[in-house]
């Protein structure tokens, strides 16, 4: 087949000439009216600006809108917001997600550096970050990593979507998830294979079976985001499957008491201990705090009833909703509840024994392996593992939902959440968590994470320093130095 030249030039010529002139009157006109928009636009715009500033430039102090800046800034935004919720509802409101306090926090820590004192670790040495939790119990809970999914319910929290794909992705890392205070989900309980049941402080779920099929058993006696504090889910906000799940008839309500229903004094702890340690075949018996003043004391009367590791919250610990007075002003930050429960631990021969898993606001690898430098065992980690699972999800809610609309039960946005998908996003973030562990460890010249101790840190806060016995970073080192002969 040829293919037949164009002859551009003809062509051209056989263009319209009074067309082409109509054309580019036409473009130029439409230019010129877009220019001229624009320029009133901008002029409008300067006028309408011009006269706002000079409002605020000439009112007096009580009647000028900048009061509004002045006078939010001070109270705060939050504050003036959580104000008029109240003012609103006439009733304790619900805050999801955590304080948005600022404590004193591990941000203050810093590693040392290995370099010539201590020699750093050669690049291609394997570097070890397994955890057992529970050492001493008849079958100890073994881990790749020092991470823990933190305990988060099913229904009164996330979604059955949210919960399956985070055991999925804590069983992609070899890592344990946990039930939280809700119900034991079959499709969440298939997809873990290191699974602790919460022993929640309600009635429901409390069955030989369950606590036969999981690889720890954690008492929760409080959290810190709620401390001490029981709370209740109305059944009209109760859809079928989540009745279902909970085992409960229609008009009943979700109860969680302050206390645990089998401790109403701490004499009674050893027996239901001793309970579930016989009922479960010797899996690893946990205790979930929160940190208070009082921390040293209930660590003593929970080591001593028999348990294999103590879970402590620190203050700024989330949940999916309690009052802001419980989130903000109770509670011990969690850098000084690490450090003291460590300390006690190591003081009173239990750091052997007993393990410590804490949690409360950590995010990073860094956070990770600062707890574990401090003596911490493990970490739990709630909101940053739904951040991780949701990834890109979120954008299918986003603008005009929050990105917790795709992981709340009964949110809008509770169908749109990719299992498979979201389990993945999570497996990669713990997998990228673990080898910047590994990369830390590897900067303080060691090859193991239990070598990491409280010797490898230094502080940038003269509080943190003092509370946790670390040196800060301006003080000098002390050191005798010989060469060899």
């Amino acid at each position: 087949m040829r293919l037949k030249k164009m002859n551009i030039n003809k062509s051209v010529k056989k263009l319209d000439t009074k067309k082409l002139i109509t054309y580019g009157a036409g473009a130029a006109g439409a230019a010129a009216s877009v220019w001229g928009a624009k320029l009133a636009g901008r002029k409008a715009f300067q006028v309408v600006q011009n006269r706002a500033a000079k409002v605020v430039m000439t009112d007096i102090y009580d009647e000028n809108i900048y009061e509004l800046i002045s006078s939010t800034s001070r109270v705060g935004i939050p504050q003036v917001a959580e104000t008029n919720l109240r003012a609103t509802e006439g009733k304790a409101i619900s805050r999801p997600m955590g304080t948005p306090k600022k404590f004193p926090n591990m941000e203050s820590l810093m590693f040392n550096i290995a370099q010539l004192y201590t020699m750093p670790t050669p690049f291609e040495e394997e570097i070890d970050v397994k955890v057992t939790i529970g050492k001493k119990a008849k079958k100890p809970l073994e881990m790749e990593m020092p991470i823990m999914i933190a305990p988060m319910a099913y229904g009164v929290a996330l979604s059955k979507k949210a919960k399956v794909a985070l055991a999925k992705g804590a069983s992609l890392v070899g890592i344990a998830t946990s039930s939280g205070e809700g119900p034991v989900l079959k499709e969440e309980r298939e997809a873990a294979k290191k699974y602790i049941y919460q022993y929640h402080r309600g009635t429901w779920g409390k069955t030989e079976q369950n606590l036969t099929d999981c690889d720890a058993i954690e008492i929760q006696f409080g959290q810190g985001a709620i401390a001490g504090v029981g709370h209740v889910f109305n059944s009209k906000y109760m859809d079928n499957e989540m009745r279902e799940a909970y085992g409960f008839p229609p008009g009943k309500n979700i109860v969680a008491h302050s206390r645990q229903p089998e401790v109403n004094e701490p004499s009674e702890l050893p027996r239901l201990v001793e309970k579930l340690k016989r009922i479960s075949g010797g899996v690893p018996i946990g205790a979930k705090i929160g940190a208070g003043k009082y921390l040293e004391a209930d660590l003593d009367i929970l080591c001593n009833s028999g348990i294999d590791y103590v879970a402590v919250d620190g203050a700024e610990a989330a949940t999916k909703g309690s009052p802001p007075i419980l989130q903000d002003d109770f509670g011990v930050p969690t850098v000084f509840a690490i450090n003291r429960a460590a300390e006690w631990l190591y003081k009173n021969n239990f750091k052997n024994r007993v393990s410590l898993v804490v949690g409360g606001k950590i995010r990073t690898p860094g956070e990770m392996l600062k707890a574990c430098a401090l003596g911490a065992d493990a970490v739990y980690i709630g909101s940053i593992a739904i951040f991780a699972m949701s990834h890109t999800q979120v954008l299918k809610v986003l603008p005009y939902e929050p990105p917790t609309q795709l992981v709340w039960h009964h949110a809008k946005g509770e169908r749109k959440l990719h299992i498979e998908e979201a389990a993945e996003s999570l497996k990669k973030f713990l997998n990228a968590c673990k080898e910047e562990i590994g990369e830390g460890i590897k900067g303080l010249g060691k090859t193991r994470l239990s070598e990491v101790n409280k010797e490898d840190l230094m502080s940038i806060d003269e509080m943190v320093a003092c509370a946790c016995g670390i040196p800060m970073v301006y003080e000098p080192f002390q050191y005798e130095y010989e060469e060899e002969e």
